[in-house]
């Protein structure tokens, strides 16, 4: 008689060690980079503000309320 069990429980856990293993090595590069910092999404609201300044609406809702005025 043969045991299917182990094979499986070994997969599940190299699966999930892989899986932590990634979110780490992925957490781990973006503390790198800075975006866990306090100016990390700056980058954000400088494309948001340059949207803004150029004059042109940022959402399809913003044309369809002025249409309507």
């Amino acid at each position: 008689m043969t045991d299917y069990t182990w094979p499986s429980v070994y997969f599940a856990y190299f699966f999930f060690s892989i899986c932590l293993l990634l979110a780490v090595f992925f957490f781990a590069r973006s503390f790198k980079s800075g975006y866990w910092a306090r100016s990390g999404e700056d980058v954000k609201f400088q494309v948001f503000d340059e949207d803004s300044k150029s004059g042109e609406p940022n959402d399809c809702r913003e044309t369809e309320t002025q249409g309507i005025r």
